[in-house]
């Protein structure tokens, strides 16, 4: 199953939202997206895991913390992709201005999917964590 990646189009949401509903929707909009991309018999994995979440987004800046990006994603993935998201001990969060210029090699179709569609979204990637013998600088 690993490594495993799709796209959710649109703005994410907040974990620090004061709308429950809201981003309970916004968790279920991911999880519906990641389905789509996810084997039909896959079963959750077990080991430890590095999430890669970047938003292409229009404009220069984003007002929302990376940490709070991210953390409704880390939960809407729970059960279907990872056991828990403690598992997760490597995150990598970026946002971009999707009118910027790129240099690109090797990009997924799942990412090129993204671009295609031109409007803003997430890449959400998911892989086995890196060995943590190695000391991080």
């Amino acid at each position: 199953m690993l490594p495993f990646e799709f796209i959710v189009e649109g703005t994410p949401l907040s974990h620090q939202t004061q709308n429950r509903n809201r981003l309970r929707a916004w968790q279920q909009t991911v999880r519906d997206a990641a389905i789509k991309y996810i084997s039909q018999n896959a079963q959750p994995v077990k080991c430890q895991l590095q999430i890669t979440v970047v938003y292409y987004h229009n404009g220069i800046t984003v007002r929302m913390d990376n940490d709070n990006m991210v953390k409704p994603i880390q939960d809407a993935l729970i059960g279907l992709v990872y056991i828990d998201d403690r598992q997760i001990t490597d995150t990598r969060v970026r946002k971009t201005d999707l009118n910027g210029t790129f240099r690109v090699k090797g990009m997924s179709s799942v990412l090129a999917e993204g671009f295609c569609k031109g409007t803003e979204f997430l890449h959400i990637k998911i892989v086995e964590a890196p060995d943590h013998t190695e000391i991080l600088q």
